[in-house]
């Protein structure tokens, strides 16, 4: 008989140093969820001072609740701003502290509705919606999920009985454990995707030492806009981390380009290189969320990348040059130079 835990491994488990990039994903997402549960948690307070204004303090736990999301959305949000550049052998634990800090706040919700405001019903409907949106928008462990799903469900099931008799009680289990699945299938996919990338990985290369050359299975990938080499080029040199539309207008079009002006020429780049990745089949290289851009490292093969990670071939291929067509890649080089004089 297979060893549980090795089948388990086998199936659901990636490393830390693989995640990276869904941990960008992460940091992205919680960045914008974090809006939304600031604006839920100061409108939640504003709306009680209204009503309550005379006697606010017989209402101390609504406005306690409220404001451990108000408070927990501003901690999450600054977070996710200020981990954008973190190193990416540390992405899967850093990023992804906002991502636990704002699903912990919704199993808080769901047990406050439920246990505080004896909103049985409404209770349970969070807990779920916490778990639709947690599936649907972010890279999640298939063991953390576990967890939650049994501390938000455990503590409800004799009330449940009590409220909703046998049936109700089954369906919620049923429905939490229908969750669970699709939790640890969603990770199985993105397992196998991962393999997907590591044989792509062998036929897409990027050379960025000398002039930057972008190949697939050897051939030189040509785009219909001579820019759509250069965006590619910098976020290649970015290793992964996501760049917004200000900033790629500033390097592709100088200091004075603005977005009214230029947009419509960066949004025909973002078109032509979708459009030639994917007539070559080049699948999760190129990433595009809510108005940030980056490229997946795990994606493709980078004389760069092999150097930051110490390969010793990489380091003698270079020999001071790295994208020398772009003027932005110049503080590359000294940077370059100081790694291979560690």
């Amino acid at each position: 008989m297979k060893n549980p835990f090795k089948a388990y491994k086998e199936l659901y488990h990636i490393s830390p140093m693989d995640l990276a990039d869904p941990a960008e994903t992460n940091r992205i997402h919680s960045n914008y969820v974090s809006i939304g549960f600031f604006i839920f948690g100061f409108t939640g307070i504003a709306g009680l001072l209204i009503k309550y204004h005379s006697n606010p303090q017989e209402h101390i736990a609504s406005f306690l609740y409220f404001s451990i999301f108000t408070i927990a959305s501003l901690l999450a949000f600054f977070h996710s701003i200020c981990v954008k550049g973190v190193a990416r052998e540390k992405a899967y634990i850093v990023k992804n502290i906002s991502f636990y800090l704002l699903f912990s706040c919704g199993i808080f919700s769901s047990l406050y509705n439920f246990f505080i405001l004896k909103q049985y019903y409404n209770g349970v409907l969070t807990l779920f919606l916490v778990f639709i949106i947690a599936l649907s928008s972010f890279y999640i462990s298939t063991i953390f999920f576990f967890i939650a799903a049994l501390v938000g469900l455990i503590p409800m099931l004799p009330q449940l009985y009590i409220s909703f008799g046998i049936t109700g009680l089954m369906n919620t289990v049923l429905i939490t454990f229908i969750f669970i699945f699709l939790a640890h299938y969603k990770r199985s996919t993105e397992k196998k995707m991962l393999l997907k990338l590591r044989k792509q990985k062998k036929n897409l290369f990027a050379k960025t030492f000398g002039n930057f050359t972008f190949l697939y299975e050897n051939k030189v990938v040509k785009f219909q806009r001579s820019k759509s080499i250069e965006l590619i080029a910098y976020l290649i040199y970015k290793n992964g981390s996501s760049v917004q539309t200000k900033e790629l207008l500033t390097v592709l079009y100088g200091d004075h380009a603005d977005s009214s002006r230029y947009g419509a020429s960066l949004r025909n780049l973002i078109s032509d290189i979708k459009h030639t990745l994917s007539d070559l089949e080049i699948r999760n290289f190129f990433i595009t969320e809510y108005n940030n851009f980056r490229i997946n490292p795990e994606a493709v093969h980078c004389d760069y990348y092999d150097f930051l990670a110490g390969d010793s071939a990489a380091r003698k291929a270079f020999a001071g040059e790295f994208m020398s067509q772009y003027s932005w890649a110049e503080a590359g080089i000294s940077f370059l130079e100081r790694k291979v004089q560690e």
